[in-house]
């Protein structure tokens, strides 16, 4: 018998997706976004997927439960969102605590931001990670967390995640969390889409065109043979040279950077922005230079080239109203080949608590190809 999964704030299905390439069979599935749970409901019609806020879920199912997700929402830890200790979401892991002292299912696995580590409870000098850890333990079980840096287990992004992993009862002896292997850059996952390949594939309708207050399209003669290249478009004050190596990981994908890619006469130069006549002007006293593109074609990346950087299967498509509600899902979906990568350490830990033999670490990373799999 497969071993099962129930999961919590599913989303796009990242996490889920992980889990069902090594073997898992999905119990379960709930999210509060209605986008989200028919992206699911498309992808995986035999899955059961339930919309609703999870602080009303109570499962009803019977057996037991090896494993339970969750990709608790991260907004208020977020660089991206707004950091607030006091954010209401920044509580909701009570609910996977309460649902796992309910279910007793043998791992519990909760994904969030990097910042975690920083934010203390209100009122508290206790770091946010450590309470959560603490009410893991309080309802029996031993916890393991830490933070990985995609790149190194099968994303091309240097975006970093924080994951808990915990076990009812004892660790297995010598138990270990994942261990990075060698660095996956962007080429194997961008470079075809970039050159006009893959064009029937899903969320995927690349147009030339993008209008920019900041960057130009010149319409300027170029050698057809010259590749496109990723750029950045937005953030043009910040994060360094907005034109990107294939032979590197890129930087984290999130729900509010705009990438996309330039061919023919590419350039980058920082400019000084006229504070006094410009538009958009939210601090007249700053002096920052900012980038600014010039290039022969310009345009954005679609959906489905953001959901490589995912790491999900072409075949996965995203359901929303808009380009907004899809990006989100993309942005805030855990990578499917770092969800791989957590379900094969959490299998062999049910295997090592099944047979009560040591834990024996498996070929857990596998580098790009992860993302071919499945």
């Amino acid at each position: 018998m497969p071993y099962n999964v129930l999961s919590l704030f599913s989303g796009a299905g990242g996490l889920d997706l992980g889990f069902e390439q090594q073997g898992f069979q999905l119990i379960e599935t709930i999210d509060i976004d209605p986008w989200s749970v028919l992206t699911l409901k498309k992808n995986r019609p035999k899955w059961k997927v339930i919309e609703g806020d999870v602080r009303d879920y109570h499962p009803k199912f019977k057996g037991e439960v090896d494993v339970l997700i969750a990709g608790v929402p991260c907004q208020g830890f977020s660089l991206g969102g707004n950091r607030d200790p006091k954010d209401e979401r920044n509580t909701l892991f009570r609910e996977v605590v309460r649902i796992a002292r309910s279910m007793q299912p043998k791992i519990v696995l909760i994904e969030n931001v990097l910042n975690l580590r920083t934010m203390c409870v209100p009122g508290t000098r206790e770091p946010f990670a450590e309470h959560i850890a603490a009410s893991l333990r309080k309802i029996g079980y031993s916890v393991i967390y830490d933070v990985f840096k995609m790149c190194y287990f099968g994303v091309p992004q240097t975006r970093r995640r924080f994951v808990f992993i915990a076990i009812k009862g004892e660790l297995p002896r010598a138990y270990h969390l994942p261990a990075p292997g060698g660095t996956t850059t962007i080429r194997p996952f961008l470079y075809d889409l970039g050159q006009g390949k893959g064009k029937n594939f899903a969320n995927h309708n690349p147009k030339w065109g993008f209008k920019s207050a900041v960057h130009s399209e010149t319409g300027e003669p170029f050698d057809a043979n010259e590749e496109a290249i990723p750029v950045r478009f937005s953030r043009t004050g910040s994060d360094g040279n907005p034109i990107r190596s294939f032979d590197e990981p890129f930087p984290a994908v999130d729900t509010a950077t705009v990438w996309g890619w330039a061919q023919g006469n590419v350039k980058a130069a920082r400019f000084e922005k006229d504070r006094n006549n410009g538009k958009y002007i939210r601090n007249p006293a700053a002096n920052v230079t900012l980038w600014r593109i010039t290039a022969s074609h310009l345009r954005t990346f679609t959906h489905r080239e953001y959901a490589r950087l995912q790491t999900f299967p072409d075949e996965w498509e995203f359901i929303g109203s808009n380009k907004r509600s899809i990006h989100l899902q993309v942005g805030n979906a855990v990578p499917v080949a770092f969800a791989k990568v957590l379900a094969g350490n959490v299998k062999t830990v049910l295997d090592a608590l099944r047979t009560g033999q040591a834990f024996s670490a498996v070929a857990e990373y596998q580098g790009a190809q992860l993302r071919l799999l499945g």
